[in-house]
């Protein structure tokens, strides 16, 4: 299996105490949608920064072609790897297709800022993600999906053979992760991205690495990653994989929800309970001394206007 972007012995952090990721190894297969998944901070997205020259490795070495990415002059990466980082900001009241000809910079020099390769460039990369119709409008005006598309097709515009992608799902709704995630499949060219949903890694790549803790626990297809015992492992998730029934990728299924909390039983107090009535108290008992028993008779305490009621039997609400 050929490949051109791989790491060694790579040892990355945002302080000098605590690395991040530690003696990572990896070769990038060409021409295939490979799936970084892991855990939250489990080193997925530093891996990727990494991989596309916006974090120095303290450890090891990024190699691009057998070169070590860090001795590789700017302008050549930019023109061999384009990366969407996660959540990407656009300058305001930006149109589509400014943002979209901003891929072009690695290929503009002092004396020629635009021809008709970059033209022809921008306008194939619109179309590819179907944003054409969309060009003369402002980025900050679309849709989640749409913007995703825009910031997707500026990289494909920089026309570079390896593509990073940080996360291309996020904050999008389940129409438009398919949307994103069919269009990655479509490209012709070697994609590495990060995804959180097992599943959608399964389905949509041909090479998947679970990371957890900052290693590489598995790596190839995804019917020899995705196994219960892996789950369980790396996500600390008891689950069932099964045959996707559309694809026959693997799928994850979890173990049954958590029963919802059940009513509080009879004699524990509260309401529906035997202890003392929550609610209105009824007419107190009488606190003076009885009266003789013959001055008002059943009958007659019932009906005597003016009478107190007899006292209610303890814990049971008078009507």
């Amino acid at each position: 299996m050929s490949h051109r972007l791989g790491a060694r012995g790579l040892v990355l952090g945002y302080d000098e105490s605590s690395p991040v990721v530690d003696g990572l190894d990896l070769d990038v297969p060409d021409g295939q949608v490979t799936v970084i998944v892991g855990p939250n901070a489990c080193g997925k997205s530093t891996t990727l920064r990494a991989l596309g020259r916006l974090l120095r490795p303290s450890g090891g070495a990024v190699l691009l072609d057998g070169q070590e990415l860090a001795r590789i002059p700017t302008r050549r990466v930019a023109q061999a790897i384009g990366l969407l980082p996660q959540s990407p900001a656009a300058p305001e009241g930006i149109t589509v297709a400014d943002l979209v000809a901003r891929g072009r910079q690695p290929h503009q020099r002092w004396w020629r800022q635009w021809s008709d390769a970059d033209e022809r460039a921008v306008r194939e990369a619109m179309e590819l993600t179907d944003v054409a119709s969309l060009a003369a409008r402002p980025v900050d005006a679309l849709s989640g999906g749409q913007r995703q598309r825009v910031w997707i097709a500026m990289a494909l515009a920089q026309e570079t053979d390896l593509l990073l992608l940080d996360e291309p799902t996020t904050f999008l709704d389940i129409a438009h992760q398919v949307d994103v995630l069919n269009l990655v499949r479509r490209l012709e060219r070697t994609v590495v991205t990060v995804l959180h949903d097992l599943n959608q890694a399964a389905r949509y790549g041909d090479f998947l690495v679970a990371m957890k803790d900052g290693r590489i626990v598995a790596r190839g297809r995804p019917d020899e990653v995705v196994t219960a015992g892996l789950v369980r492992e790396v996500f600390g998730l008891d689950a069932v994989v099964v045959p996707d029934p559309v694809t026959g990728s693997p799928l994850v299924v979890p173990g049954p929800p958590a029963p919802r909390p059940a009513e509080r039983a009879p004699g524990r107090g509260g309401p529906g309970g035997r202890g003392e009535p929550t609610g209105p108290a009824g007419p107190a008992e009488p606190t003076g001394p009885a009266g003789p028993a013959e001055d008002v008779g059943a009958a007659g305490a019932a009906d005597a206007p003016g009478t107190a009621n007899p006292p209610a039997a303890k814990g049971v609400t008078p009507t």
